[in-house]
């Protein structure tokens, strides 16, 4: 019968974490700060800490969801310079070579 409800216990844990994590973003940010100010006023936590568990909750573990992480989002990106040595590499590549010339036949 332990063993039973022990289960049960994990299943429910389970189940529950699987419907936070795919749960949209506005929903969970909505339920984070009811569950924060529930456990606020029930004593088990203070003000701050209270705040600081709705920030937690909202948060996301990965991507999959519309969050504002920022992951997603175009980056815009300064063009690349090569350095001066690269460009002297490239220079000398780009003139054909003496001996490639002299050996053909």
């Amino acid at each position: 019968m332990a063993q039973q409800l022990i289960v049960g216990l994990i299943v429910a844990a389970a189940a529950f974490y699987a419907v936070w994590r795919w749960m949209p973003a506005g929903w969970r940010r909505g339920a984070a700060q009811k569950l924060a100010a529930g456990t606020h006023r029930a004593g088990w936590v203070d003000e701050a800490r209270a705040k600081e568990l709705a920030a937690s909750l909202a948060k996301t573990s990965g991507c999959g969801s519309c969050d504002t992480c920022g992951s997603c989002a175009p980056k815009a990106q300064a063009p690349l310079k090569q350095p001066e040595a690269d460009q002297a590499i490239l220079h000398k590549s780009s003139t054909p070579s003496t001996l490639s010339s002299t050996h053909s036949r």
